[in-house]
């Protein structure tokens, strides 16, 4: 932590932030037009004294590190790297966290850079290689492509690649952790895992190569395969070609998400360079999350066979549960993306994308398709099944209109869809903020971050339950866990446990000026936040002891009546 604490100290946030934009001097602040999207109007802020950026426009906010990982692809560490040599501060040797697994990981990503080499110079150097570069060019990938992809060959044989590294003094071992070969039938003996393959080389977010991909060119089974885990590579975790396309995707705002590393070409080569892959069609939470940092929309493009449409089908809800806006695109014919480009050409392609249909109305037509609606035990379980979906969507302004769509959709009547759904959800103190923070939220958090020496005095006397359904909760869950472990506050890890929105609200929070604070103004907020959460448990209370004076339970009725004079007992006492 120290070494974070010295280069947050020594970098200068508007020399670094000056390397991406032209700041004028306004008040206390320096403006300019924000590096993170395309504007006329300057709405990207410097704060030097708090060593803050915040853009009103695009809504990107954070610290000198921020900076640093969104304009130069890095991760945390990475930036921390980056500006400690820049400001010439020493970074400590010993690293304490499995120096072994380290130590592997390094072997490993050498492992790959020696065989991406090896790949390369197979496509260029080799009779078989022209085979391949024949099939690349039949396919539209022109030589340039090939030279910025990175794409190569592996020979068909069985021992080619474990041939190199084993004369460079490379164990099978070693080569089997980086997913390169498998082990034969007798102890000790490997082979070469692609052989007679192009390769596509998969590239983490700051462009290293971390695995590769491999189509045959032998009609061998599977006609797709791809590295498997490794100490450097998830499959779950990576989205194939957001190193190359993710500054296009932020500049419009919306994504085209394929199947594999053709579709990816061919929609990159097109024109359509805000497109990234999945690497196959089994999305995870964890990719939808990483794109979700890029853009608010996603266009699913998979394949139009079935499976390709099953996975879509798939894919819809977990976007909704992250808060993307989601259409989906079916191409005709059962073709898949790099077919239907190559074949009707990119007018054709770009007319349909136009017209990709929501993501609520393609979860509608599979839902119902194939099934007897007219009979009212399948329509209710189809009814319930599309709900399941709905009521994972996080905005409730989302959900409920996507639940009046639904009702006409499905032509039942909206209330009885919405009684359908459940238990209303209980009032929350962040239901009182609508789309910001409570005035007496915002506040408390800015004086617990920014000013360490009042935090003692209200974590004497807040408990984890006063901001439990607030926006700001996440926040406040870290600043509790950095004070119990008496660490320094990281924005980085702030941004990464608020999400995209929540990460705005408090970017834009912090940039603004306010009195110095004291004690008794910290201790203020936090009495209102404690009146807020108990209004809404009364109001919470309130609805069940309506719905029990109904049904005439006497005994819980009681029971709840006394609970709410507690509150109200409590709230006074707050006063």
């Amino acid at each position: 932590m120290e070494i974070i604490d010295q280069v947050r100290q020594a970098a200068n946030i508007l020399e670094l932030a000056s390397q991406y934009t032209t700041l004028r001097q306004r008040g206390r602040k320096h403006v300019g037009l924000c590096p993170f999207h395309t504007e006329k109007t300057p709405s990207f802020t410097v704060d030097a004294e708090k060593g803050l950026y915040y853009c009103f426009g695009c809504g990107v906010g954070g610290d000198v590190f921020s900076l640093i990982m969104e304009k130069e692809n890095l991760n945390f560490p990475e930036a921390v790297k980056y500006l400690a040599e820049r400001y010439h501060i020493p970074i400590p040797e010993q690293r304490k966290i499995s120096p072994q697994a380290l130590k592997l990981e390094e072997q490993v990503q050498k492992i790959d850079e020696s065989a991406l080499a090896f790949f390369r110079r197979n496509l260029t150097n080799t009779q078989e290689g022209k085979k391949a570069q024949d099939y690349l060019q039949k396919r539209g990938i022109p030589d340039k492509a090939v030279q910025d992809f990175k794409i190569g060959y592996a020979l068909n044989a069985w021992d080619p690649l474990i041939s190199y590294f084993q004369a460079k003094g490379v164990s099978g071992q070693l080569l089997e952790k980086a997913g390169l070969v498998l082990p034969g039938k007798r102890p000790g003996e490997f082979y070469d895992r692609f052989r007679g393959r192009v390769i596509f080389p998969i590239f983490s977010m700051t462009g290293k190569v971390v695995g590769f991909g491999g189509r045959t060119l032998f009609e061998a089974d599977p006609k797709y395969l791809n590295s498997p885990d490794t100490p450097i590579y998830s499959k779950g975790q990576l989205l194939y070609g957001l190193n190359f396309s993710k500054d296009a995707i932020r500049d419009r705002g919306e994504a085209i998400l394929v199947e594999g590393y053709t579709d990816y070409l061919t929609l990159y080569l097109s024109g359509f360079t805000n497109v990234v892959a999945s690497l196959g069609t089994a999305l995870t939470p964890h990719q939808v999350g990483l794109l979700h940092r890029f853009a608010p929309i996603v266009t699913i493009n998979y394949d139009g066979d079935a499976a390709g449409r099953n996975a879509a089908y798939r894919a819809v809800p977990l976007c909704f549960e992250k808060g993307l806006e989601t259409r989906v695109l079916v191409l005709p014919g059962d073709l898949d993306p790099d077919g239907f480009l190559r074949k009707n050409g990119r007018e054709a392609y770009a007319k349909l994308l136009e017209g990709a249909v929501s993501g609520l109305k393609y979860i509608l037509d599979v839902g119902i398709a194939g099934k007897r609606m007219n009979v009212p035990e399948v329509k209710t379980k189809v009814l319930r099944g599309i709900l399941a979906v709905l009521e994972n969507i996080p905005d409730s302004i989302v959900r409920s209109e996507y639940l009046k769509q639904a009702a006409e959709f499905l032509n039942v009547d909206e209330n009885l869809l919405r009684g359908l759904s459940g238990p209303k959800v209980a009032v929350n103190p962040a239901d009182e903020a609508k789309d910001g923070l409570l005035p007496a939220e915002k506040r408390l958090l800015q004086i617990l971050i920014e000013n360490k020496e009042l935090r003692p005095y209200v974590m004497a006397e807040i408990r984890e339950d006063d901001v439990k359904g607030l926006k700001s909760e996440p926040v406040f869950r870290i600043i509790f866990d950095c004070f119990r472990k008496d660490s320094d506050l990281i924005f980085h890890e702030l941004q990464k446990e608020a999400g995209p929105s929540l990460a705005r609200l408090v970017s834009q929070a912090l940039l603004e000026q306010e009195d110095p604070p004291t004690a008794e103004e910290a201790l203020d907020c936090l009495f209102a936040l404690q009146k807020t959460r108990k209004e809404c448990e009364i109001k919470n209370l309130q609805a069940e002891i309506v719905r029990l004076e109904k049904q005439g339970d006497k005994d819980e009725l009681r029971d709840l009546l006394t609970r709410k004079q507690d509150l109200i007992k409590q709230i006074m006492a707050l006063k």
